[in-house]
């Protein structure tokens, strides 16, 4: 059976599509845990890129040399589970995060369609709105359990938190509740233009490209790889800030990079601060695994979306048949 829709947001019923982003979520996350490991790292360094004297201060901590040196150096130092690190609550992040995502874009679009009518905007611009509210509302949902993500993966063998339990009671305790949310500032802004444009350029190759078949690959991966590449490119500054601001309070200096500095006045300044001690090539710090990671975990995400509700949407004519 094929869906009949021409775009992602006209197919399935609500529970269909929560269902199958969560499901994407969840297979994506798995395959592409070991980039992720290494892209936190990456952007968590903060020596100076042009001043080599400047790793002097790392106060022990590894220097990290581009994608395949760390993934060696984790793999000797902290072996096959280190790679595999905080994927606990990034599996929950990527299965709600999924969910609420697809949910949200579906909802809006239909908002929008019952508000302005079905063709008051065009397709490109309906998409950007529908995908930046979806990943504006599914970042905020989920946001507690990124910030976990971030700093699980950022440990090295000497652990901070000995458990996803106690990482939550302790950041409870020493920072409050808004310690969960550290970040979330630039972790929107970031996120609101990366979603309008993946949208925007998914929704617009998809029809395109429907009809492409590749060796495990399909029209649709293509076009998810394709505008997860552009979304991520212009955005990554702000993905590398909400890093830094997240491993800040009392474990600042127990993770891997023990000297990860402390951050005055939010977003723009610590945008100041890296640039100052770093040079602007300090905003792009991990971009090449993040768009190596970025290509196949759209991917893997869109190509097995579509394939989840197909699935989704076949039981449930299947159980109207019955009925």
């Amino acid at each position: 059976m094929s869906l009949k829709g021409d775009h992602l947001k006209d197919e399935g019923s609500r529970l269909q599509v929560t269902a199958a982003g969560a499901t994407a979520g969840l297979i994506s996350r798995f395959f592409i845990a070991p980039l992720d490991v290494v892209k936190i790292r990456l952007q968590l360094q903060t020596h100076s890129l042009s001043d080599p004297l400047s790793t002097r201060e790392l106060q022990g901590g590894p220097i990290y040399k581009g994608t395949l040196p760390t993934l060696r150096h984790i793999l000797r130092h902290e072996g096959i589970p280190g790679l595999w690190k905080g994927n606990v609550p990034a599996e929950l992040l990527y299965v709600c995060y999924s969910a609420v995502q697809f949910t949200t874009y579906r909802t809006t679009t239909q908002l929008l369609h019952g508000t302005l009518g079905p063709d008051a905007l065009p397709q490109s611009a309906e998409s950007f709105v529908a995908g930046a509210v979806g990943g504006a509302a599914a970042t905020a949902a989920t946001y507690p359990l990124d910030l976990l993500r971030t700093r699980f993966a950022a440990q090295g063998n000497d652990r901070v938190y000995a458990s996803l339990a106690r990482a939550v009671a302790q950041i409870h305790r020493e920072e409050g509740p808004r310690g969960f949310f550290r970040g979330l500032g630039p972790g929107l802004a970031q996120i609101v233009p990366y979603m309008g444009v993946f949208f925007a350029v998914y929704e617009t190759l998809r029809p395109h490209l429907s009809g492409l078949e590749l060796p495990l690959s399909s029209g649709g991966a293509v076009a998810g790889t394709a505008a997860s590449v552009l979304a991520k490119t212009g955005t990554f500054p702000l993905d590398l800030v909400r890093k830094r601001i997240q491993v800040q309070g009392p474990t600042r200096g127990r993770y891997v990079h023990k000297n990860i500095p402390e951050y005055y006045g939010g977003t723009v300044g610590a945008v100041r601060t890296i640039v100052r001690n770093e040079g602007f090539r300090g905003l792009y710090r991990g971009l090449t695994v993040s768009l190596v990671k970025a290509a196949p975990a759209s991917a893997v995400t869109m190509w097995t979306y579509e394939r989840a509700l197909r699935f989704y949407t076949g039981l449930g004519q299947r159980g109207e048949e019955k009925l």
